[in-house]
């Protein structure tokens, strides 16, 4: 099995935003086609149209850069989450369909992030490369959509929608309910694949507003 390093503490330069891209998106393709081992910074460097050199100098050594790949794409998919949660959970008025509009995001997020290019990208390296990473199912933005969405329920609290003492409490119990229910049961939650998420989804809203709506 392979050994996880420690990855570099060098100072890395903070380099133009098209060279970053351009080596993270030349290591996410390489990564996913040859695996880790098999893709050397030579690959990626000439992939990228950057010398060797210019990898290093940026990333510090290729474990550094998987760890860059793989919270790349997070943050991709968080910028998805947080676009959903503004087109369908802000400024909801006292006469709102609140079931409506969390199954309308809990749906959105089944398809345009469960079911995203981006999110088979994660889910492939953590599985692939996990022995490089610093540990089983790494991703440093791990708990960030369940803050964003444990926001958002503050703010629906404050508008009298909800009764959230504890928000994030509140979000963690939301997505274990919903997208949580789906993984366990099906082994997926992307709404695209399978039409059994759905359901799923709404019997998941409608037992956490029995919990937390104030009327």
């Amino acid at each position: 099995m392979p050994t996880t390093k420690t990855p570099t503490t060098k100072t890395l330069r903070e380099g133009s935003t098209r060279k970053r891209a351009a080596i993270l998106t030349a290591a996410r393709e390489l990564f996913l086609a040859d695996g880790f081992d098999r893709s050397s910074v030579d690959a990626i460097a000439a992939r990228a149209e950057v010398s060797k050199r210019t990898v290093y100098d940026y990333f510090g050594d290729k474990q550094t850069l998987l760890r860059a790949v793989v919270d790349d794409v997070g943050e991709s998919m968080i910028t998805t989450i947080r676009r959903t949660l503004d087109d369908t959970l802000t400024d909801l008025a006292e006469d709102t369909d609140l079931e409506g509009a969390l199954v309308t995001f809990s749906m959105r997020i089944a398809t345009d992030m469960l079911g995203s290019a981006e999110y088979a990208t994660l889910q492939r390296l953590v599985r692939a490369e996990s022995g490089h990473l610093p540990h089983r199912g790494y991703n440093s933005m791990a708990d960030t959509p369940d803050e964003a969405v444990a926001e958002r329920f503050a703010a629906l609290g404050e508008a009298g929608l909800l009764d959230v003492p504890d928000p994030r409490l509140a979000a963690d119990q939301f997505i274990a309910l919903t997208f949580g229910v789906a993984l366990d049961r099906l082994g997926s939650a992307n709404a695209t694949e399978d039409a059994r998420v759905r359901p799923l989804i709404v019997a998941g809203v409608r037992t956490f507003l029995r919990a937390y709506r104030t009327t």
